[in-house]
């Protein structure tokens, strides 16, 4: 059986990470099944970010033939301005039918190339405003690990695109090949792109900004039930008003948005304190505790007393739980 060609373009500062991710799924763990070439521009070697360089197998006519086109996240992505060649170099490849990936802040490779108009997409949480501001085509979803668009597919940040390449094994060659990799890199075998990404919330700037003193007051007030109405009312504005100025700042309703501050206050809690899961429902104003547990599930993929295990901080004479019986898996 003739491997599937995957080409991974290489842009300038690219992150290590990133680029491991699918060199290690799909030319090392899969290599039967995949024959993987790397390429940059003029075909030289590659500034990664944080230093050092990595030399690619060739120049961008190295991925003439790629049957799928993934572009791993580089830094200054919200930025920069890729050159000429190369988004012709990706517009070719969705053209002869190749399907395009990208990982974390790559999106906003393929979003230059015109690839995703009109599509839904995500990339690295904190990158999302910049790149639906630049691209005002697109639905940007900021809390998917991954989204799936059949011949396009975007990552969240970071190792969401473990899951997405994991995705994409289960696709091409069935969920036995995925769980076997996915328990050779040591990964949850099946995350479904809808899952949050594991992402704090950037803080709310002070000042005299409306919306922000708004948000001061919903995160003061989070054990309470808010309607629209009252953030309205703090930030001077009808409900219309405050609805529209605050999808626009933040790619969320203001209902989302508070929803997702409870939800982070409650990881806060499950790391930090002992609190059971009725006390914690009292504190960040999810309901009673079948409530809690639906939502968070929901939005992390964990029951709460599984986030507890994983993420709680150890105690001071005590070695983490994970010591000693197996390795810790990573989340994005």
């Amino acid at each position: 059986m003739a491997r599937h060609r995957i080409g991974v373009l290489l842009v300038d500062g690219v992150l290590p990470l990133d680029f491991a991710i699918p060199m290690h799924v799909f030319a090392r763990e899969a290599a039967e099944f995949y024959a993987v070439t790397t390429a940059s521009r003029g075909g030289g070697p590659v500034g990664v970010a944080g230093g050092s360089a990595v030399n690619p197998d060739g120049g961008l006519d190295a991925l003439n033939d790629a049957e799928t086109v993934i572009v791993p996240g580089y830094a200054g992505a919200a930025t920069t301005r890729l050159e000429p060649a190369t988004l012709r170099l990706l517009r070719s490849a969705a053209m002869r039918s190749a399907r395009m990936v990208s990982i974390c802040s790559g999106t906003f490779a393929l979003a230059q190339a015109g690839l995703l108009d009109g599509r839904t997409v995500t990339t690295h949480w904190s990158l999302c405003l910049d790149l639906a501001k630049q691209h005002p085509t697109l639905t940007v979803e900021p809390s998917a690990l991954f989204v799936d668009n059949g011949d396009v597919l975007t990552s969240g940040g970071v190792t969401a695109g473990v899951d997405l390449c994991l995705h994409i094994l289960r696709k091409d060659l069935g969920v036995s090949v995925a769980n076997h990799v996915a328990r050779r890199v040591l990964s949850a075998p099946n995350r479904e792109g809808g899952q949050g990404q594991y992402l704090e919330a950037p803080p709310v700037p002070p000042g005299d900004d409306p919306l922000a003193a708004a948000q001061q007051w919903m995160l003061t007030s989070l054990a309470q039930p808010i309607a629209v109405e009252q953030m309205a009312a703090k930030a001077y504005m009808s409900s219309r008003t405050f609805h529209r100025r605050f999808r626009e700042a933040t790619l969320m309703t203001p209902l989302a948005w508070l929803h997702q501050q409870r939800i982070g206050r409650l990881k806060e809690l499950l790391e930090t304190t002992e609190l059971t899961v009725e006390d914690l429902a009292d504190q960040v104003g999810l309901g009673s505790p079948a409530n809690l547990r639906q939502q968070f599930r929901r939005a992390t993929g964990l029951t709460p007393s599984r986030y507890r295990q994983r993420f709680a901080e150890a105690e001071p004479d005590r070695p983490p739980s994970h010591v000693g019986t197996q390795q810790h898996q990573p989340v994005s």
